[in-house]
């Protein structure tokens, strides 16, 4: 997809119980259109029948609930216990997420709307270059202060969310492909203040 010169694009990404969507729902009562990656996953294991096809095909029909429909505890079990698993869901499902996101920008392009942010919980995994993004920010977090937010917000053990975080990116990997950082181990003035500040730099930028 070729852009024209009018709208920014900014990927926002960060590690589970970093805040990222905390800092998205403050960009977006500035004025953002945020876009969740994940939202659009969702949608195409609900409504897209290629995709739920080759996730049965490569994962099983033990993956569908009763319905006939993609149970994603289900799928999340058989994807994230093994890499090559996750490898496999990842092949199926990034390059359709970035499909759906390329006509959704289109369409906000064509709309005049001037800073969309695209919420991608994946963004170092999936590799930046392959997403059509103007600025990345990162939402950063100490390790204890996100454990502690993804155990609470998921209702799972430590144990559990000490796993999950360790399966995604390091926070140096983040910290390679950002162009801001957020910190978000601190209050939550500290964090408004910071996006008040970065919204500021958001505006000035061309598109």
């Amino acid at each position: 997809m070729v852009r024209s010169i009018g709208m920014l694009v900014v990927g926002l990404t960060g590690g589970m119980g970093s805040g990222k969507s905390t800092v998205g729902d403050l960009l977006a009562e500035r004025g953002a259109v945020v876009i969740s990656a994940d939202e659009i996953v969702h949608e195409l294991l609900r409504s897209d029948d290629a995709v739920v096809a080759d996730v049965v095909g490569r994962f099983g029909f033990e993956v569908l609930d009763d319905d006939g429909a993609i149970d994603r505890s289900a799928l999340a079990a058989k994807a994230f216990g093994d890499p090559s698993n996750r490898a496999d869901l990842e092949a199926i499902l990034w390059p359709r997420v970035r499909a759906a996101l390329n006509t959704r920008l289109q369409a906000l392009e064509a709309d005049g709307v001037p800073i969309v942010v695209v919420e991608i919980p994946l963004l170092v995994e999936s590799g930046r270059d392959r997403w059509i993004l103007d600025h990345v920010v990162v939402v950063d977090s100490d390790i204890e202060i996100a454990i502690e937010r993804l155990a609470a917000s998921r209702s799972i053990s430590r144990d559990e969310a000490e796993s999950r975080i360790a399966a995604q990116a390091t926070r140096d990997q983040r910290a390679k492909i950002a162009d801001s950082v957020i910190d978000n181990s601190g209050p939550i003035d500290n964090l408004e203040g910071q996006v008040a500040q970065l919204w500021s730099q958001l505006e000035a930028m061309p598109a």
